[in-house]
């Protein structure tokens, strides 16, 4: 009787094994907006091989660069289709869709992408947004302080006056707040546009000048502080596919998720540091606010936040706390990344 017990159990996980070698490896699919050559996209695609090692190749994932499987801006729904099994992209494309998540990209004085990225991460860990509820969120990374690019000198809000400034989600506010026109559009299509003249300039990460090559066509940045925003930007996974994988699959996955916030908040740094030097060695200038003019974009801009926390609160928000706890949050960060 026993001899049978054990044959019958020895059948069962031999099938079993079977199965599971003809089921092959879980293959995934991952689209990143950025170009392949961009320092975010090797940092997604690190991500992707540091899960391949550690499931021993039980996991491979195919990363889809400059937005070859879905755009920039229909990242987020082609993930929660289907369409792609992961994806990352900024929340700013999709205006008004995150209307939380929103409140990282507030002018709120970031020093750096390393601050923005952890940041935006712990913003999103403590508050749980519902707007996020049909993804797995896997984490969440943020670019160092946006400043302003353009083609001539800008250095008083009068020079950027009337100027048509390419920004996206609540940059656009800051834009206008400073008296520039506002143009919404994709990082992707930003080159283009400075080239041909349908923007004057750019409010972006100084990353962008050597990331996406735009020192090639601006001239100026100037650098302004008091008004450094950011753009948080998700890494998502379809929930579906998500609740597919084995247990220790999804651990493994956000493990490494865990630790890859400050590998793009590094890179964010570091990229910053190149696009400058890139953008130099072109031959364009830096431009310094005075203290004063500091000041007065500081001043500025400050009903951005204002209003973004009486919007947030009309819908039943948090807006307040929102903003509260980012500001706690850049300060304990910021005295960690200097």
């Amino acid at each position: 009787m026993r001899k049978i017990i054990f044959l019958g159990l020895l059948v069962i996980f031999t099938v079993i094994f079977v199965q599971t070698a003809w089921a092959g490896p879980i293959k995934l699919t991952y689209s990143i907006f950025f170009p392949p050559t961009h320092g975010q996209n090797k940092a997604g695609e690190a991500w992707a091989r540091e899960v391949e090692r550690l499931t021993n190749g039980r996991v491979k994932i195919t990363v889809f660069s400059g937005g070859t499987l879905t755009p920039a801006d229909q990242t987020y729904d082609s993930v929660v289709k289907g369409i792609s099994d992961i994806g990352m992209s900024c929340f700013a494309y999709t205006k008004g869709r995150f209307p939380v998540m929103e409140a990282v990209d507030l002018p709120l004085g970031y020093p750096n992408g390393q601050v923005a990225s952890h940041v935006a991460n712990d913003f999103y860990m403590k508050m749980r947004p519902k707007e996020l509820d049909n993804v797995k969120v896997l984490y969440i990374h943020a670019h160092g302080p946006g400043l302003l690019h353009t083609k001539k000198p800008v250095a008083t809000l009068e020079d950027l006056k009337g100027l048509k400034i390419r920004s996206t989600g609540l940059s656009s506010k800051i834009v206008q707040a400073l008296g520039g026109i506002p143009v919404a559009m994709p990082q992707g299509e930003t080159y283009e546009s400075l080239q041909k003249g349908v923007v004057d300039g750019t409010f972006t990460p100084m990353e962008t000048l050597k990331g996406w090559k735009q020192a090639e066509v601006v001239k100026y940045t100037t650098d302004c502080p008091g008004v450094g925003y950011t753009t948080a930007m998700f890494v998502v996974m379809n929930l579906k596919k998500w609740n597919s994988l084995p247990k220790d699959v999804q651990k493994i996955i956000e493990e490494v998720s865990a630790r890859w916030v400050d590998v793009h908040g590094k890179t964010w740094r570091s990229d910053d540091a190149a696009g400058r030097d890139f953008s130099l060695g072109l031959g364009n200038r830096i431009v310094p606010l005075s203290r004063g003019e500091n000041a007065r974009w500081k001043k500025a801009v400050s009903p951005v936040v204002s209003e973004y926390v009486l919007y947030a609160e009309k819908k039943g928000l948090p807006g307040k706390k929102s903003v509260s706890e980012l500001e706690n949050l850049i300060k304990k960060y910021a005295k960690k990344y200097k």
